[in-house]
């Protein structure tokens, strides 16, 4: 086939419609879906019937690290400071401690059973440390799944902050191998430079962003969600210029653009929802493509050795002396060990040593893309098992919506109440989004000298407008009107 713009155009679509619609299918039949991408990729590949030729570590490697830009910001956006602050000493010892853990104890286990030396070894460890946020996100969100007690808000935590210390290792130990002279010393100064800048920067152009899209006023409300697509891949390259770990930064920038006040956060909370999805199904069909079924073949002894050990060993190993010192029973523990679902981040990580000339580069990329699908087939299609197994899964009839889902329900409200605000109201002049109000409560309505105004986050309320707002219940009526004055 000639390669032309249409045909490009062509195929990616046809890739893209039939994961979507294929993926209707393979969750009525029990498949997971990240899977499903990961097959399309191959099947469309050289080795497969769509006989496409792809072998590019780059060019995969620059589409991974996009991608998975955008998944951890979209991640962040969503998750409720409320939910994780209970769960943020354990998180971010699992996603720092725990992964060092699994690293190292894969990286032994590696050397002492395979002709790989020790660094090899823990390069293959660091690569498939962290537990995937595509994947975990896109499974524990699942309407089907409800967990007891804070298991959800810690495995998402987890799995949204651990990319950068797997990110870290992969990146120290591809240097120690291919770098002359550079040895791990060199690594400990690089770790916290990385960390404090990457989370300082995060957290800090994270609140510029919420001032920016505040202010900015823009004409159409279309635009809000394109303004913020480049000012997040711009936040990545500064604080990577900076020196600093983008995929920190991303997170912790999410979750302060997340928990502030902005003008259209439902929209672009949907928006970056959907562009998730969209950056899961390609970073998986491109991994797919990237990978010829016939180098895998020789490696599936070692691959399921080593996979086996990392759900059985090391992912519990590092789950429980990191939450040793915390209250958790052992079936939590076992519960969240289960959930070390590994992805497609992995794989992606594995393209470094590749694209460093790494010696067994290759053959560490086929070790790593069988672990994932093993994990994935393995792991995914058994946690809701395991959380009834383990007695930890909520009745289908006692499930507990999270502060997120009521936001971004469309059906929450049950009451219409309007509000006649004061000529000489102390909150004319301020705009919508400034005001302390309940999350589940709306300004639907603005009669203003009888003019009606449709308002947004943006929109100036005035003395003697007439208000009408929903909301939930009485004692949320009573807090909105002790917020407007009235």
């Amino acid at each position: 086939m000639v390669v032309t713009p249409e045909n490009i155009l062509f195929i990616s679509s046809v890739l893209l419609i039939l994961s979507i619609v294929a993926s209707k299918t393979a969750g009525k039949a029990g498949i997971p879906i990240l899977l499903l991408f990961l097959a399309i990729g191959i099947l469309a590949g050289s080795e497969g019937i769509g006989g496409i030729y792809f072998n590019d570590p780059n060019l995969t490697q620059f589409l991974g690290i996009t991608a998975l830009t955008y998944i951890l910001f979209s991640g962040g956006l969503d998750t409720k400071w409320q939910s994780i602050k209970p769960v943020l000493g354990p998180g971010l010892v699992l996603s720092t401690v725990g992964v060092l853990l699994t690293a190292v104890s894969v990286g032994l286990f590696v050397h002492a059973v395979s002709s790989f030396s020790l660094l090899e070894g823990l390069l293959m460890g660091a690569i498939v440390s962290s537990t995937d946020a595509a994947a975990v996100f896109g499974i524990l969100r699942a309407k089907s799944i409800g967990l007891k007690g804070n298991l959800r808000p810690m495995l998402e935590l987890e799995s949204g902050s651990n990319d950068p210390m797997a990110y870290f290792l992969t990146i120290g130990l591809t240097s120690m191998l291919s770098i002359e002279q550079f040895t791990f010393i060199d690594l400990i100064p690089v770790f916290f430079m990385q960390m404090a800048i990457g989370g300082a920067g995060g957290y800090l152009l994270g609140r510029g962003i919420v001032l920016i899209i505040n202010r900015i006023n823009l004409e159409y409300e279309g635009l809000y969600p394109v303004l913020m697509l480049g000012m997040v891949a711009m936040l990545y390259a500064l604080i990577d210029f900076a020196g600093g770990n983008g995929f920190l930064g991303v997170y912790v920038a999410a979750l302060a653009i997340g928990n502030g006040k902005m003008v259209h956060k439902k929209s672009l909370i949907k928006f970056f929802d959907g562009v998730a999805w969209l950056m899961q199904i390609v970073m998986f069909i491109t991994l797919g493509l990237l990978v010829f079924p016939s180098q895998v073949m020789p490696i599936i002894g070692l691959g399921a050795l080593v996979s086996l050990f990392l759900i059985f060993v090391a992912r519990p190993l590092g789950v429980f002396v990191s939450l040793a010192f915390f209250k958790y029973k052992i079936r939590d523990k076992l519960f969240i060990s289960w959930v070390g679902l590994r992805g497609a981040v992995p794989i992606v990580f594995a393209t470094f040593p590749l694209i460093a000339g790494v010696e067994k580069s290759n053959i560490i990329f086929n070790i790593v893309f069988f672990i994932v699908l093993t994990s994935v087939a393995l792991q995914a299609t058994t946690l809701s098992i395991m959380a009834k197994w383990l007695s930890l899964a909520v009745p289908e009839g006692l499930k507990r919506r999270s502060l997120l889902d009521l936001e971004l329900s469309e059906d929450f409200k049950n009451a219409l109440v309007e509000v006649d605000l004061p000529e000489d109201s102390e909150i004319g002049g301020k705009k919508i989004w400034e005001l302390d109000f309940p999350k589940t409560s709306l300004i639907v309505l603005i009669n203003r000298n009888e003019k009606f105004i449709t308002p947004n986050g943006l929109t100036e309320l005035k003395g003697g407008d007439k208000l009408l707002i929903m909301m939930n219940s009485e004692n949320e009526e009573h807090k909105v009107k002790a917020t407007l004055g009235v």
